[in-house]
């Protein structure tokens, strides 16, 4: 029995010495990086515990993805035991199970120094737990297998029994570097254990595309910005379409306190506040701008920024009354400093649209007409310069047709549905100008161009012009597919009726708006009509009957008819 005891000894032993080895001078240190870690769930209660440690004095840190998905806040308790929360999230995977984030620095503490160069087959490497105890125990093992996962990114095996009490602890190299973290393993009896590279760690990091990224989402705790400037900007831009309106303020706010000399930052936080539409918020906005305009490298770009923000402010104020100065004269002030520094297309064109909103149409064309003489000219911008030259009194609406020409020409044939605003705007002038047939031409290409996804009132408006250049077929046709898709519009039916009048169809005619009036029993147009057509059709005791009904309801043009008829 004493022989048995004193084998399983010595094969014991080993063992028990590789959980508590004594580790070099330098773990004594190390072990001030390493922090347990409380993650809790929305209503405060504890999600999960576990560890992770500092890897530089800025207060980053690292641990296991686990550890935090679905938690809403985070705490860490230091090797001093000093507990500090976590800032905010500095990227995340979910495939290797790891995270980075900010918290803040235990001056107390110590950062672990990233190895430089990756560990090699063989080597020793030693574990440092998370201990509030003043001991340089810890775990020694070799490692087994390096593969590499990325750029100068590595996985480890190594030959090291580890627990779940040792999931994100670091592995250290013989130098005090540390070289990755312990992973999860689901085999708790196995010899082998893994951990991932320092480097992938260090790596990790919010970009521009973080916004809809799922471990990060599945994460409750706020998540920091890029790093990169650029990067953090689209960051911003795609994040106003996906945060919640208090989480985007937020995220505005840290954009500010990061990048203090962005422009961007100021305007957008002066949006936030003027869409919430309260004169504090007003006064903070304008605090923004004044910021903006102070950071801003570009000045013009920031004349332009408060030009075009105030320019839509007054067009979505209705018959509110303005904030302060903040009127179209205001909006173009701002941007006429802007175009007193650069004189750029895009400047031009925010000027037209605030003189066009101020109903001054000479001075807009003239705005657009510098822009269609740009590289920015487009179908737009000469459809801008139409409708105000338009509105000019005196002008030749060949004029007008002209610019919608030139509109119209940056699209091919056979037109698309890009063109097909376009060339319906310029059926309407053409009709305006009793170029009928040519409104018909324009109206025809915008059926083909929406692939005959049309609706009833363009059916109508097509009939009309039809109907005014003897097209008289193609105006029954049209009126019929209106009343087909829309059957409950009665204007539509006293509208056939008329057309049936128009090319002798009494019977037609009659049908029309006697359907009209079951719709609407006081329509006096309907009543006058059907009366004619009645008497066109030898019926002149009922037609005038309903000439009398016409003219009862206060139709002038029924009184005419009656006198004629009776």
């Amino acid at each position: 029995m004493k022989k048995t005891i004193a084998i399983l000894f010595v094969f014991v032993m080993p063992f028990s010495v590789l959980l508590a080895q004594e580790l070099p001078k330098w773990a004594e240190n190390a072990r001030k990086a390493v922090f347990s870690i409380v993650t809790y769930t929305k209503d405060g209660q504890i999600l999960s515990t576990g560890n992770g440690f500092y890897i530089d004095e800025q207060g980053t840190g690292v641990s296991d993805y686990s550890l935090f998905k679905g938690a809403e806040r985070a705490i860490i308790i230091t090797a001093n035991g000093k507990e500090l929360p976590v800032k905010y999230m500095m990227g995340a995977n979910d495939m290797y199970d790891v995270v980075k984030f900010k918290t803040d620095f235990d001056k107390k503490a110590e950062a672990l120094q990233p190895a430089t160069l990756p560990s090699s087959t063989g080597e020793t490497v030693y574990l440092v737990p998370y201990s509030t105890q003043k001991s340089s125990k810890g775990q020694t093992g070799t490692i087994a297998k390096v593969d590499t996962i990325g750029e100068q990114q590595y996985y480890y095996t190594l030959t090291m029994q580890t627990t779940e009490k040792t999931v994100s602890c670091p592995i250290m190299n013989a130098a005090g570097q540390v070289v990755g973290m312990i992973q999860k393993n689901n085999d708790s009896e196995s010899k082998e254990s893994f951990a991932i590279g320092i480097r992938y760690l260090t790596d990790l990091t919010i970009n521009a595309l973080s916004v809809n990224d799922l471990a990060l989402n599945s994460i409750g705790i706020k998540k920091g910005l890029p790093e990169d400037e650029s990067q953090a900007l689209v960051y911003l831009y795609m994040a106003s379409g996906v945060y919640a309106p208090n989480q985007y303020f937020d995220l505005l706010n840290d954009f500010i306190s990061q990048y203090p000399n962005n422009m961007e930052g100021y305007l957008r936080r002066a949006t936030y506040y003027i869409n919430i539409g309260d004169d504090t918020h007003y006064a903070l906005a304008v605090e923004d701008l004044k910021k903006m305009l102070d950071v801003a490298e570009k000045k013009d770009e920031a004349h332009y920024n408060i030009a075009k923000l105030i320019y839509s402010y007054q067009l979505n104020i209705g018959d509110k009354k303005p904030y302060a100065s903040w009127t179209f004269d205001y909006a173009l002030n701002e941007i006429n400093e802007a175009l007193a520094i650069t004189q750029e297309p895009i400047y031009y064109q925010l000027q037209g649209d605030i003189y066009f909103a101020m109903q001054k149409f000479t001075e807009a064309y003239t705005a657009y007409d510098k822009v269609n003489k740009s590289k920015l000219a487009s179908a737009a911008t000469f459809y801008s310069a139409a409708k105000a030259k338009e509105l000019i009194e005196g002008t030749d609406k060949k004029e007008v047709i002209a610019l919608m020409d030139s509109a119209i020409a940056f699209y091919p044939k056979p037109y698309g549905k890009d063109a097909a605003p376009y060339l319906y705007e310029r059926a309407r002038i053409k009709s305006d100008m009793e170029d009928y047939r040519g409104a018909v031409t324009d109206y025809n290409d915008f059926y083909d161009a929406m692939l005959g996804q049309t609706s009833a009132e363009f059916h109508l408006i097509r009939s009309q012009a039809e109907l005014n250049c003897r097209m008289y077929q193609q105006a029954i046709n049209d009126i019929n597919k209106a009343v087909e898709l829309d059957p409950n519009n009665v204007t539509y039916w006293v509208e056939k009726g008329g057309i049936h009048i128009r090319v002798n169809q009494a019977a037609e005619a009659i049908q029309a708006l006697t359907r009209a009036i079951k719709m609407d029993p006081e329509n006096a147009p309907a009543y006058r009509m059907l009366g004619y057509a009645q008497i066109q059709n030898k019926e002149k005791d009922k037609g005038l009957a309903n000439l009398q009904k016409a003219k009862d309801l206060g139709d002038e043009v029924a009184d005419g008819l009656l006198q004629k008829y009776k």
